[in-house]
């Protein structure tokens, strides 16, 4: 978390809105560990990684849409067996396990 705290502060300088994905939990063979932290702005912005680069992309349009209130703060899952996950690259073989919600400042 600590290596995206100086992009929110940035971000929160200039006015954004910024949604924080988390992983919470992982089965079989992840990708990063439980603490791994993404920030996105309101703009599309990136910074860390929650799985080094394979589900980055579902999770980025996960955030927008939470940004938009076209969801809610929720955990999402991706694994190996899912369809999106394996079209996203999410192919180590094991689930991921986020929740994302928007930052209150």
């Amino acid at each position: 978390m600590r290596e995206i705290l100086d992009d929110i502060d940035r971000w929160h300088s200039a006015g954004k809105r910024v949604a924080v994905a988390r992983v919470v939990d992982t089965n079989g063979s992840g990708p990063r560990e439980p603490g791994a932290a993404m920030a996105v702005s309101e703009d599309g912005e990136v910074a860390g990684s929650v799985s080094g680069g394979c589900v980055e992309g579902a999770v980025v349009s996960e955030a927008l849409a939470i940004l938009r209130g076209e969801a809610e703060s929720r955990i999402v899952t991706f694994g190996y067996s899912d369809d999106e996950a394996f079209a996203v690259g999410l192919t180590c073989g094991g689930t991921v396990h986020l929740f994302i919600q928007p930052l209150e400042w």
